[in-house]
C-alpha cells in the first residue's frame, strides 16, 4: 500500500469522520460519491438539509481535529486515516472500513497472521485456562492473538500472548482504562503489543461502541475462537461479524448445564467447527491462509459526481415509510421503496446526516424517534 493522501485531504478525512451523524458506512458512501473528503465536507450542509435536518449539521473544525492529533501523539500513539500507508490492510478492505483508528505499540503485529480469542467476562477457571493455553500455543506458531481486553477470557488470552504478540481492541479511547482491573495489562500491551481504537482520546466506552470494537477484532483476524459465551453476548456479535467478513469461526464446547457455554454450543449446532485446542484451529486454517489473505488492495475513491447525490422528496418519503424502530436490511428498503438502488442509498445518506435514522453494522437501518 502506498501513501496517497495530501495533507489537506488527510485533515479533511479526519474532520469528516469526526463530524456529526457520520459513521463508517456514511463516510465510505461520501468518499465513493465525491472522490475526496474536501468536496464531501463542502456538501454536508446541503445534504443534511435535504434529509430534513432541523438545524445545521455540526462539522468538525480543523482546530478540533488538530487537538485530537496532538492528544494522540502525547499518548505515544499515532492516528491513522483510511488511505494512510500504514493503515492495516485487513481493516482497509472491510465493508465498510473504519475511517480512522488510533494505535499504540508495535503496529507491525497488525500485518502478521492473527487469530482472535473471545468469550465470557464471567468466565470459569477452566475457560480461562483453555483461552490461555490456546493463546500461548498460537504465539509459539507465529500468530498474533487479538481480543478486546475485557475481563475473563479476553484477559487470559492477552496475558498468555504478551510475549509472542497480542493486539487489544478498545471500545473507548486509548487513554481510558476499562475495566480498571486491567490497567497494568493495558499499559503492558501498549508497550509490548499494540492497542487499537476507533474512538478519540478521552472517550469513555459506551454500549454502542462495543459492536464497533467487536467488528475490528474479527476484521484483524483470520479466524475467531469463541471460548464460553452466553446466548446473548458480545462474543456472538463478534462471531457474526467474522462470518460476514469471510473469516472462520470456531467454538470450544462446554457443559449444557453452564449458561456461559450456551452461546458457544449453539455456534457448534449451527455449523461452527468444534475445537479443543490450538492445533485444531491451526489445522482448519492451514489451507485457506493463502487464499483469504493475499495482500489486499485498499479502496480507491473515484468521484461519480461533484454534485450532490440525485434524490427526490418522493424517494425519501418512501424510504421513511419502509423504516421503523427495528433495523431493516438495505435490500428490503430498496424493495419496498421501489426505486433504483443508488437513489435509495442517496436518500438514506441524507436522512442519516439529518439525524433521522440510525445505521447498524451490516447495513441495517432503523428510524429514530422524532
Amino acid at each position: 500500500m502506498t501513501a496517497v493522501l495530501s495533507a489537506a485531504e488527510r485533515l479533511a478525512r479526519l474532520r469528516l469522520a469526526r463530524s456529526e451523524n457520520i459513521g463508517p458506512v456514511t463516510f465510505r458512501d461520501l468518499l465513493e460519491h465525491f472522490g475526496n473528503a474536501v468536496a464531501a465536507l463542502d456538501a454536508l450542509p446541503d445534504l443534511a438539509a435535504r434529509g430534513g435536518a432541523k438545524r445545521a449539521i455540526r462539522i468538525a473544525r480543523e482546530g478540533d481535529v488538530e487537538a485530537e492529533l496532538a492528544k494522540t501523539e502525547k499518548l505515544g500513539a499515532q492516528l491513522l486515516v483510511l488511505g494512510d500507508e500504514t493503515f492495516p490492510a485487513r481493516l482497509a478492505v472491510l465493508d465498510p472500513p473504519p475511517p480512522v483508528i488510533s494505535v499504540k505499540g508495535n503496529l507491525d503485529l497488525a500485518t502478521r497472521k492473527s487469530i482472535a480469542i473471545v468469550g465470557s467476562r464471567n468466565a470459569s477457571a477452566a475457560g480461562r485456562r483453555i483461552a490461555g493455553d490456546m493463546a500461548e500455543a498460537f504465539s509459539r506458531e507465529g500468530f498474533a492473538v487479538v481480543s478486546g481486553l475485557a475481563r475473563g477470557i479476553d484477559t487470559a488470552a492477552h496475558r498468555a500472548s504478551l510475549q509472542g504478540g497480542t493486539i487489544a481492541v478498545l471500545a473507548g479511547g486509548l487513554d481510558i482504562v476499562y475495566p480498571e482491573e486491567n490497567r497494568d495489562l493495558q499499559t503492558e500491551i501498549g508497550s509490548r503489543g499494540v492497542l487499537v481504537s476507533e474512538m478519540p482520546p478521552g472517550t469513555s466506552p459506551q454500549a454502542r461502541h462495543f459492536p464497533r470494537r467487536n467488528r475490528l477484532i474479527s476484521g484483524l483476524s483470520l479466524g475467531v475462537v469463541v471460548v464460553e459465551a452466553a446466548l446473548r453476548s458480545g462474543s456472538l456479535i463478534t462471531a457474526r461479524f467474522a462470518l460476514e467478513q469471510g473469516r472462520d469461526v470456531f467454538a470450544v464446547p462446554g457443559s449444557p448445564l453452564d449458561p456461559r457455554a450456551q452461546g458457544s454450543n449453539k455456534l457448534i449446532k449451527d455449523g461452527a467447527p468444534l475445537v479443543e485446542n490450538a492445533a485444531d484451529v491451526i489445522a482448519a486454517l492451514s489451507e485457506p491462509l493463502g487464499h483469504l489473505f493475499r495482500e489486499p488492495e485498499p479502496p480507491s475513491f473515484a468521484p461519480r459526481s461533484a454534485a450532490a447525490p440525485d434524490t427526490d422528496r418522493d424517494t425519501r418519503e418512501r424510504v421513511l415509510s419502509a423504516l421503523g424502530p427495528t433495523p431493516t436490511p438495505m435490500d428490503e428498503i430498496v424493495r419496498q421503496a421501489g426505486a433504483p438502488v443508488q437513489q435509495v442509498r442517496a436518500a438514506v445518506l441524507e436522512l442519516e446526516l439529518a439525524g433521522r435514522i440510525h445505521r447498524d453494522p451490516g447495513d441495517r437501518i432503523s428510524l429514530l424517534p422524532e
